[in-house]
């Protein structure tokens, strides 16, 4: 939990010395870093050890322990330090990265603090919007809840501009009324010019019976009556006298 405290603080230090930033080489960066008054610089390292006996950098593969190597070099601005335990020539465990940017020496924070700042933030920006959205809430049996921004005079002129365009994107959309008259006449002359298909029901009902069906029609009739023989209908004369007139006493 120290160790982790510690951490946290020296991603909040920064550290620099006027009198060596503008000699800042890939030469001379390493010898900037190890300066005693670095709070990144550990002075129990291995870089300590070959300093004091005056070795060069190349011993530090041979030895084992806490080390300082230049990682990454982008001249003129910045460079890039690591931190790593040396266990033999060839393999090293990395521990922390720090870069150099303008002669300012930083901390370079791990992906778990970037993941937690970014997740933190997150979280409060969210409540905060949250918090406002809610003070605009407004609710009444009647009409359930609705959104008041008058107390907000950007929110209401915003609020307001949007009916606005809104009405007038709606109005734009619609047309005049000579458009939508030009656009009838052109709807109907296509539709004088190009007739939509009529379906075949209803072709079968207009269309009239062929000449051929009209004779079988007429010849089954004939047949029925010589089957049947002629109907024997009797017409009995009707009277067609007036009533006998009543004489006047």
């Amino acid at each position: 939990m120290a160790s982790r405290q510690m951490t946290n603080d020296h991603l909040r230090l920064s550290w620099h010395d006027t009198q060596m930033m503008a000699t800042l080489s890939p030469q001379s960066v390493m010898d900037y870093f190890c300066r005693k008054s670095n709070p990144f610089y550990d002075h129990m390292c291995n870089n300590e050890t070959v300093r004091m006996q005056r070795l060069g950098p190349e011993h530090l593969h041979n030895m084992i322990g806490l080390e300082y190597i230049l990682l990454h070099v982008a001249e003129p601005i910045l460079y890039v330090i690591r931190k790593q335990h040396r266990h033999n020539p060839s393999e090293a465990t990395p521990i922390a990265d720090y870069y150099i940017i303008g002669g300012t020496v930083y901390k370079a924070p791990d992906l778990a603090n970037v993941i937690n700042a970014r997740i933190l933030n997150t979280v409060v920006n969210l409540q905060s919007a949250f918090e406002e959205a809610s003070s605009y809430a407004r609710y009444h049996p009647n009409k359930g809840y609705t959104w008041d921004f008058s107390s907000n005079k950007v929110l209401s002129d915003k609020s307001k501009s949007d009916k606005k365009d809104a009405n007038s994107a709606k109005d734009e959309n619609s047309g005049t009324l000579f458009q939508k008259q030009r656009v009838d006449m052109l709807l109907a002359e296509l539709l004088r010019k190009f007739p939509p298909p009529i379906p075949p029901m209803l072709q079968n009902l207009q269309q009239p019976p062929p000449a051929g069906d009209e004779l079988n029609a007429a010849g089954n009739a004939s047949e029925m009556n010589s089957a049947t023989g002629p109907l024997d209908i009797k017409t009995e004369g009707v009277d067609m006298k007036p009533p006998p007139e009543k004489k006047s006493k």
